[in-house]
């Protein structure tokens, strides 16, 4: 089975679900979630990690954490491998408790905690478990909105995001999470770069820094394929930047540039011909095909043009930051 990429730092935040094998059950009463909490707290004291927003369900949890010693790896396996032996003695079972290797995905502070956070605490309402995330008691919402005293959890940094006045920043959270009910809440994970990574396109890039390129070419990572690929803007840029051209007036581009473009996004993108075509002020899907054979075949036949596209290929790194 091939190993996801772990992206562990020094004060890294990180998101961390697991599921039951089969997606069944993992928690089977109050006793359970009791346990977990306990491994939760032997963890922090073992490892010095932090707790800062946390779900537990039926079938799966949620954890969203900073690791200050860039630990990550070291602190979910002692809480899933300690959690497994406990159910598996108690309930007198064998085998495996969860569902393959735990998900960590790396979260940029500044742009999703907060907004994560809600997300965990929203958990058991969308599930429709409870009315109000207050109803639901294994997650830390009452720790933010009721001053629930838990040494395991801590509250300090999202509540200074929300407000600056300490007096007034639980009212602030519970404001804050109560509107994502009333509007409806979209889900963060749908932006998560290559499988690893939530965060703006700099700390995507920061993140990836950090990362040996020859970890990203193992055949064993899971996500390789997506990681080397980027972002549409990122081939937008690279060109702007090389032609010197504004964005914004990609409708109005000529052919040669258009065709370029094209074939690099193509090349170097998960978006399809659709997606492609609305770039460029509606070009159909066949519109794209077409360009993109064209630009192939001068490619083919015009040694100065394939020197041009090596050096904006080089320029659209997404490994060096």
């Amino acid at each position: 089975m091939a190993r996801p990429l772990r992206i562990e730092y020094e004060g890294a935040f990180c998101h961390v679900t697991a599921r039951g094998n089969e997606r069944k059950r993992i928690f089977f009463g109050k006793s359970d979630y009791d346990k977990f909490k306990e491994y939760l707290l032997e963890a922090h004291d073992k490892y010095g990690y932090r707790l800062h927003s946390y779900v537990l369900m039926t079938t799966h949890y949620h954890l969203l954490i900073e690791t200050p010693d860039g630990n990550m790896s070291k602190v979910v396996h002692y809480i899933n491998g300690s959690y497994a032996n406990y159910i598996n003695r108690k309930r007198n079972r064998s085998g495996h408790l969860l569902q393959g290797r735990y998900k960590g995905i790396l979260v940029d502070r500044d742009a999703y905690l907060l907004e994560l956070s809600r997300y965990l605490h929203l958990n058991p309402v969308r599930a429709r478990i409870v009315e109000k995330p207050e109803d639901y008691r294994q997650s830390s919402y009452l720790n933010y909105v009721k001053g629930k005293k838990d040494v395991m959890v801590t509250t300090e940094l999202l509540l200074g995001m929300v407000s600056g006045d300490g007096r007034i920043a639980r009212k602030a959270y519970r404001e804050y999470v109560e509107a994502g009910m009333a509007e409806g809440v979209q889900n963060p994970f749908a932006d998560v770069y290559g499988g690893v990574i939530l965060g703006s396109r700099g700390f995507i890039k920061q993140a990836l820094g950090k990362v040996k390129e020859a970890a990203l070419d193992q055949a064993e990572i899971a996500q390789r394929r997506e990681l080397h690929k980027l972002r549409s803007e990122d081939v937008i840029d690279a060109l702007c930047s090389h032609f010197r051209v504004p964005a914004h007036s990609l409708g109005e581009w000529g052919t040669e540039l258009r065709d370029m473009a094209i074939y690099l996004l193509k090349r170097h993108t998960f978006l399809m011909n659709r997606q492609i075509g609305e770039l460029f002020q509606g070009l159909t899907y066949s519109g794209v095909s077409k360009a993109n054979r064209r630009f192939s075949l001068r490619m083919s036949e015009d040694r100065g043009l394939r020197k041009t596209l090596e050096k904006i290929t080089r320029s659209m790194s997404n490994v060096k930051a």
